[in-house]
């Protein structure tokens, strides 16, 4: 099944009012078996590119997931990527910095954690959260140490906004392949994931006093989003706002994304050259004897 993901891609230079993007779809799927057969497929797909991804060895896809809390991050990174090789798939999750973290740029930290050619990285939350919970909490950036902090704090995400779109291309440039992906949760739909979190005491572990005060912020959270997705989405390392109240189509967005992504490169195995072609029957001679 082919599922057509180019209107939930952000054009470069697009203005974003998250209200006007859907949270809600109808199903990607006619049941849940249907679902699971689709995503099979999908899976699949990957498996194979993955494998071809590494042995090529010339590209890399970063993928980064964004959302609100309760959006399904954690749930489409485990169906989406279930059948990749670990050796070729690495997801790292960045919390509160560090005192070694916060003495670099904003940048340093996941810099590090960049897959290497070959590999598929996932952000789940990444850099960006530097223009979201810092934005929705300026006094953050009284503990960042950083030089001449103007008292319009607007300049800080706008300088920042540049930074982020200056890297992504420096990366696109050197062979990685940046996707970025938000979620998009409706307030009520959190709602009911959260009161879930309560009531199901496998899922008690999940929820924290901090969700509530950080759902009271939903319109600052919003805005921030919004102007995020304006200012960073290119041509080379765009954004997805992919409708997340159904969270099994959201995984089915998502899976379609990155198949795309991988299916653009120009990639191939590694051509077998009359020199290796006489090493390989060397080898086959000695294996027969």
């Amino acid at each position: 099944m082919k599922i057509k993901t180019k209107d939930l891609r952000v054009r470069a230079g697009e203005s974003v009012d998250l209200k006007k993007w859907a949270t809600g779809v109808s199903a990607l799927y006619s049941s849940k078996e249907n679902y699971a057969e689709i995503l099979r497929e999908h899976v699949s797909k990957l498996s194979a590119l993955q494998e071809l991804l590494y042995a090529h060895n010339r590209y890399s896809v970063l993928l980064i997931l964004q959302a609100m809390d309760a959006a399904g991050k954690d749930g489409a990174i485990k169906h989406v990527m279930s059948g990749i090789n670990p050796i070729g798939c690495q997801v790292f999750s960045f919390g509160r910095p560090s005192t070694e973290e916060l003495d670099h740029d904003f940048l340093w930290r996941t810099y590090r954690c960049l897959p290497e050619r070959g590999r598929i990285g996932i952000f789940n939350r990444s850099y960006y959260e530097e223009v979201l919970v810092v934005r929705v909490h300026p006094e953050i950036l009284a503990g960042q140490l950083l030089p001449d902090l103007p008292e319009d704090t607007e300049q800080v995400w706008q300088d920042r906004y540049r930074s982020m779109n200056d890297f992504e291309a420096h990366q696109h440039r050197n062979g990685m392949r940046v996707v970025k992906i938000f979620l998009h949760v409706s307030k009520e739909e959190q709602r009911k994931r959260l009161l879930e979190r309560i009531d199901n005491p496998h899922k008690n572990w999940k929820f924290q006093s901090g969700d509530i005060k950080e759902r009271d912020l939903w319109k600052q959270y919003r805005a921030a989003y919004e102007d995020c997705l304006s200012a960073t989405s290119s041509k080379t390392a765009p954004w997805y706002v992919v409708p997340a109240d159904d969270k099994l189509s959201a995984r089915l967005f998502v899976s379609q994304i990155v198949l795309e992504t991988l299916e653009d490169l120009n990639m191939g195995y590694p051509e077998t050259t009359p020199e290796r072609r006489q090493e390989l029957e060397a080898m086959r001679k000695m294996l027969e004897v």
